[in-house]
């Protein structure tokens, strides 16, 4: 797991996720807990394609622009 990757990706999901006037626990009602979005934005967990996919849908974007971040 690439630790840098995954902070960097962490930062811009949560950028994304406060610039939708979202919280943690807004996540819940589609099955990916407050603890599961916090671990991911502070990179302790890796995530999976599927939970990509419904992140990317509450948000209202596209799974790509989850990766719209500098590397």
């Amino acid at each position: 797991m690439n630790r840098e990757y995954l902070q960097k990706f962490g930062k811009h999901l949560k950028k994304l996720r406060k610039e939708k006037g979202l919280k943690q626990d807004d996540f819940g009602c589609e099955g990916i807990s407050r603890s599961m979005i916090s671990l991911v934005e502070i990179a302790r967990t890796d995530i999976t394609v599927t939970k990509l996919k419904i992140i990317a849908n509450i948000l209202g974007v596209k799974v790509k622009d989850l990766f719209d971040f500098e590397e």
